[in-house]
């Protein structure tokens, strides 16, 4: 019978290796769930010492219910009275969505044509500075004598919202396009066309997500201001309702329920962000 070798034994004794591309993949994995886990855990710890920091402020100062209302009784409130917050919480939420989509589609549409006409931006640019240099509150209740006071003003006041960021980054996007990329596409013959939606379009997602992340939240301001000046439901309505009852439970619970929709808004740009724009690797914190 033959013996082992001293060569056999050793390799038999040496424990296995990982590759080092597996050891590479691993590590990129776990820090990859670090992250993840940071993006969750740190936002809930930030809303959970805002909340405690709130409820002492009250017990501690002992501040009068129709004042400031403690974080139980806002979350009695939103219980007992989750039937009239939702019935006001689904038109404000279909005129934010409404607003969102009406005016980033107008941003998205003018600033291509602000990209291939540089006349036509040179002239209307100051235009649309200036207008949205006028306060919200002042364009509203012009917006409701012209288009009376069903949804559409409070549609197009959300519209208006959204617009200005949307196009001002969109712009930038299309515009910082690679001057090397430029030139070989047009050494390629490229149309006009194909430069756009090959190239520009790629450059300015980015920028354009950034924009739809502050018009996610802005659409639902712009709705519940419109409501302010001129609603008979909806969030604003019930705030205004609220204060005139001085019903500050009722109140702070539609802030709560205004401020959840927003960051409902912000979620699914994010996700929607995540999902489209894949090619930029995630940035290292």
């Amino acid at each position: 019978m033959s013996t082992p070798s001293l060569e056999g034994l050793i390799s038999t004794a040496r424990p296995s290796v990982p590759e080092a591309p597996d050891l590479a993949q691993q590590a990129w994995a776990e820090a990859r769930r670090a992250r993840m886990w940071r993006r969750r855990i740190l936002p809930a710890l930030g809303i959970a010492g805002l909340i405690a920091a709130w409820w002492a402020v009250v017990a501690l100062f002992d501040v009068k219910p129709f004042i400031a209302p403690s974080p139980g009784l806002v979350l009695q409130t939103l219980y007992l009275k989750r039937d009239v917050l939702l019935a006001n919480l689904l038109p404000t939420a279909m005129e934010a969505a409404g607003g969102f989509l009406l005016g980033n589609l107008a941003a998205v549409l003018i600033a291509t044509v602000f990209v291939h006409n540089k006349t036509l931006q040179d002239i209307f640019f100051p235009v649309v500075l200036m207008f949205n240099a006028i306060p919200i509150v002042a364009k509203a209740p012009i917006l409701v004598l012209i288009l009376g006071n069903g949804m559409e003003p409070k549609i197009t006041i959300a519209a208006l919202v959204c617009f200005f960021p949307t196009l001002v980054n969109t712009v930038r996007g299309l515009e910082s396009v690679n001057p090397q990329a430029m030139e070989l596409m047009r050494v390629l013959s490229a149309s006009k066309s194909e430069i756009f939606f090959r190239l520009r379009m790629f450059n300015a997602l980015p920028y354009l997500f950034s924009a739809l992340r502050i018009s996610a939240s802005m659409c639902v301001i712009g709705a519940v201001v419109g409501e302010w000046i001129g609603a008979n439901v909806g969030i604003g309505a019930l705030i205004i309702q609220a204060t005139f009852n001085f019903d500050s439970a009722l109140l702070y619970a539609a802030i709560v329920m205004s401020a959840s929709l927003s960051g409902l808004f912000f979620l699914a740009v994010s996700l929607a962000e995540r999902w489209i724009i894949r090619w930029q690797p995630e940035a290292a914190h």
